[in-house]
């Protein structure tokens, strides 16, 4: 049976997108160098993801338009892996384009013209030319640190953590991914 879970941009499972300019992204992300495969590393606690013991992984794969294809799994406490398809997007309220805020739908394409269907996902931090990525929420509910590589290096998944708790994030709650 395929469940339906998410990695990224969650805001729409908590009513809406939101758009607090107040958490800074990185600028000048290269949506080409983003794609690919991302590996979780460590996740604020979220209900979509409560089954996910191990083997958290995305892959993003960037279509015409700067639409992108969006695949998670993960594996659950029975050993079954848990998938979900998705769409994401630029950010509907950029005013210019602005390649590290995103937004990903889950929900079927019918009802893609709902704001609330689309969640927030915003590329904090880069580090290691597109080793390792931040990922959050402007309103601090959903933190993922992902990298390229199943086994992180634990200092840079540290100092991206410690980047998430000066800019708000409750990283006290944070849980650690095995791979």
């Amino acid at each position: 049976m395929k469940i339906i879970f998410y990695i990224a941009s969650v805001a729409a499972l908590s009513g809406c997108a939101s758009s607090d300019p107040a958490l800074p992204t990185q600028a000048n992300v290269d949506l080409n160098k983003y794609m690919g495969t991302w590996y979780e590393q460590a996740r604020l606690p979220n209900r979509f993801q409560r089954d996910c013991v191990s083997d958290v992984r995305a892959d993003y794969t960037l279509l015409p338009g700067n639409t992108i294809k969006v695949v998670n799994q993960c594996k659950q406490k029975d050993g079954s892996v848990k998938t979900a398809q998705a769409e994401g997007r630029l950010a509907a309220n950029a005013t210019a384009p602005d390649f590290s805020k995103l937004q990903v739908r889950f929900a079927p394409k019918w009802t893609s013209w709902l704001p609330m269907v689309w969640g927030d996902y915003w590329i904090m931090k880069i580090h290691g030319d597109y080793k390792y990525s931040l990922v959050g929420t402007p309103n601090r509910q959903f933190l993922w640190v992902l990298s390229r590589e199943k086994q992180a290096d634990e200092r840079v998944v540290n100092e991206l953590l410690a980047y998430a708790a000066n800019h708000g994030f409750a990283v006290q709650d944070i849980t650690r991914t095995s791979q």
